[in-house]
């Protein structure tokens, strides 16, 4: 300003005016990019708005300094020289404004984007978990009222009681329903349910065992893990026998997860005909890995004539994450 003899005032005029309206052309971008969100030839567009929006920003302007200052030949001189200047100026300004709004707005969508895309995902996990969790109850269910259908008539007293217990596991299922997780004591109490119902359809030739170290009855487990578990070693110890048969159940703490295993005996030669879909071990995988990601939770191995499955639990902590 002082090289063209013009005073601070109409330097802070020009000022005022050049950015106040940069500052509203900036806004505009800002606004238009809220609820307009380029998909394709995202940088044309950026480049095509600045072009355009900084030379209309130059002609507002220039026209407004002109009218403001309509008898300063020396000041309409200045302006006249730096049009190009200012449009440079203001071209950078807005341009990179552009830029920066395209950027936060479509870094904003894709978060979005992945927030729904993980909610998604979350209730699909859960649809899932939830129909596995149903899918493990009705062939017990049928089992059981098959065997209370053939007390009836021979053994009417041991039928109501087995009906009672029945009774009493499905209550303990619809409590259940609602909890992802559960303490394995209350685990164990629900798991000792379905065993009274098996111990009076298989009589004396089913016998069961729990080991648990100190401690462990407080850890955390997901609700209903262990029932299929044990159904699965009924079915491949009883089933082709005729003596008294043993399952273990064991739970200890190894490298901070809780790990239960379940042992039965095992005779190859006669469970082959048995090996159906293996649903039981199949969808206790699938729940595992739908819970913690992790292939490597569920190991199935066996020692001479016993079959053994273990499973290790991460814990849960407070921030609805686990320990791995």
């Amino acid at each position: 300003m002082k090289y063209f003899g013009l005073n601070a005032n109409v330097a802070w005029t020009d000022a005022a005016v050049s950015y106040i309206l940069l500052a509203a052309f900036c806004l505009f971008i800002i606004s238009n990019m809220r609820y307009y969100l380029p998909k394709k030839e995202k940088y044309l567009y950026v480049l095509v708005m600045s072009v355009a929006l900084s030379a209309l920003w130059l002609v507002l302007v220039n026209f407004i300094l002109k009218a403001i200052y309509r008898n300063d030949n020396a000041y309409l001189l200045m302006l006249q020289h730096t049009l190009v200047l200012r449009y440079a100026v203001g071209f950078l300004m807005i341009a990179c404004n552009t830029l920066l709004s395209l950027l936060w707005y479509t870094q904003k969508e894709q978060q979005e984007d992945n927030e729904r895309r993980a909610d998604t995902e979350r209730l699909a996990r859960d649809a899932e978990l939830n129909k596995l969790r149903q899918q493990l109850q009705p062939h017990f269910l049928f089992n059981s009222l098959n065997s209370i259908s053939a007390l009836t008539g021979q053994q009417p007293e041991k039928a109501r009681h087995m009906i009672q217990q029945l009774s009493d596991f499905l209550r303990g299922t619809l409590r259940n329903e609602g909890q992802q997780w559960v303490n394995l004591k209350d685990e164990m109490e629900y798991l000792q349910l379905y065993l009274d119902i098996e111990k009076v359809r298989f009589g004396y030739r089913l016998q069961s065992k729990t080991d648990c170290e100190e401690g462990v009855l407080s850890m955390m487990l997901p609700s209903m893990l262990l029932q299929p578990l044990v159904e699965n070693a009924i079915k491949f110890g009883l089933y082709d026998t005729i003596g008294e048969v043993e399952i273990l159940i064991s739970a200890k703490v190894n490298n901070g997860l809780l790990e239960v295993s379940v042992q039965n005996p095992y005779d190859e030669a006669t469970a082959m005909p048995l090996k159906g879909t293996g649903f039981g071990l199949a969808s206790i995988r699938r729940r595992l890995f739908l819970l913690f990601g992790r292939h490597d939770l569920l190991q199935v191995k066996k020692e001479g004539e016993q079959f053994i499955v273990t499973i290790s639990i991460p814990q849960i902590v407070s921030n609805n994450k686990t320990e791995q």
